[in-house]
């Protein structure tokens, strides 16, 4: 899938929950568009998002998703490739902020990361706890 593809893709659950409209993932193209692909902050991971209180945003969350194939989002460059998807919204600064900080935690561990790369079904995800990086 397109890097374009996959942004629309890992916007669905927050459309689906309210949280964004359409016009948010047109948002988040439009400032890759115009900055590059900031979003891809470590191999394999890119985090999605506009600025606060962006066109399409109604609510504050974090949405996650895996591609079995990585999207490129710089032709020839693999360290802006991503599989690993945690697509920011925000609408409240405070919630955004608690938000970014569990994130945080999870992205500083090498051990959460790397099952993260690894699972295939939603029902491996809900198995990870993501704080220590084990089986829960």
């Amino acid at each position: 899938m397109t890097w374009r593809e996959a942004i629309k893709k890992c916007c669905e659950p927050i459309v689906a929950d309210g949280t964004a409209d359409e016009t948010y993932a047109g948002e988040i193209i439009s400032c890759i568009e115009k900055h590059g692909p900031y979003i891809v902050i470590l191999p394999g991971v890119a985090l999605p998002h506009s600025t606060e209180n962006a066109k399409g945003a109604h609510g504050t969350a974090i949405a996650f998703m895996k591609s079995f194939v990585p999207v490129s989002f710089e032709q020839g460059n693999r360290e802006k490739d991503a599989e690993i998807f945690f697509t920011l919204c925000a609408a409240n600064s405070d919630e955004h902020l608690a938000n970014m900080q569990k994130l945080y935690s999870v992205l500083t561990n090498e051990a959460a990361v790397e099952k993260l790369k690894q699972i295939e079904n939603p029902e491996q995800l809900l198995q990870i706890d993501l704080l220590c990086g084990e089986d829960s």
